[in-house]
């Protein structure tokens, strides 16, 4: 069992999935995890399972070189770009099915789960080749990758919206109020 970048917070109430050396793209991978981060369990799920019937797109923020610009990423801010990783998709698909099941056997409910961390490192690349012309040969590598999430129960905190919370925000409190310059 390897160690993973980051603790859950409350580990009674989250479970974790990882696979190793996974011979799917790095790039694809990380945009893919990117876009379900912070997502529930069953929307991630939804939304994957989506994007491989191609009724959504995953957006190219990061890794875009190359990527040809779609009209079903207008949805989607601060991206022009999609693609419909789908050999991404269902490796995410399996990790979440295996955290699923973790989070059963660990007594978890599973409709209130959260991706709330998800992280994607490069692995080894792996080696073939490639026969050229003129008896040349080259090197013809494959760029697998590291996955690790994390999934946790959504907390009273998480739920809250902004500004609802009698929290100790004071110039929040005096706009309201009317003082403090704010007139």
């Amino acid at each position: 069992m390897g160690k993973y970048s980051q603790e859950p917070a409350d580990p009674s109430k989250s479970c974790k999935a990882r696979g190793s050396a996974l011979r799917v793209h790095y790039k694809n991978t990380h945009e893919t995890a990117e876009a379900i981060k912070g997502l529930s369990l069953p929307r991630a799920k939804k939304y994957l399972n989506d994007v491989i019937d191609r009724k959504d797109a995953i957006p190219f923020r990061k890794h875009m070189g190359g990527c040809g610009r779609k009209a079903q990423v207008k949805k989607y801010k601060m991206a022009t770009q999609c693609r419909w990783p789908v050999k991404s998709c269902k490796f995410l698909l399996d990790l979440l099915t295996n955290a699923e099941s973790n989070a059963e056997i660990n007594g978890l409910e599973v409709e209130s789960l959260m991706i709330t961390h998800i992280q994607v490192n490069r692995a080894p690349k792996m080696r073939r080749r490639t026969y050229r012309a003129h008896g040349r040969i080259n090197p013809y590598m494959s760029s697998p990758c590291h996955v690790e999430m994390i999934l946790s129960h959504k907390s009273v905190k998480d739920t809250v919206k902004k500004g609802e919370s009698g929290g100790s925000n004071v110039v929040a409190r005096r706009a309201k109020q009317g003082g403090g310059g704010f007139e």
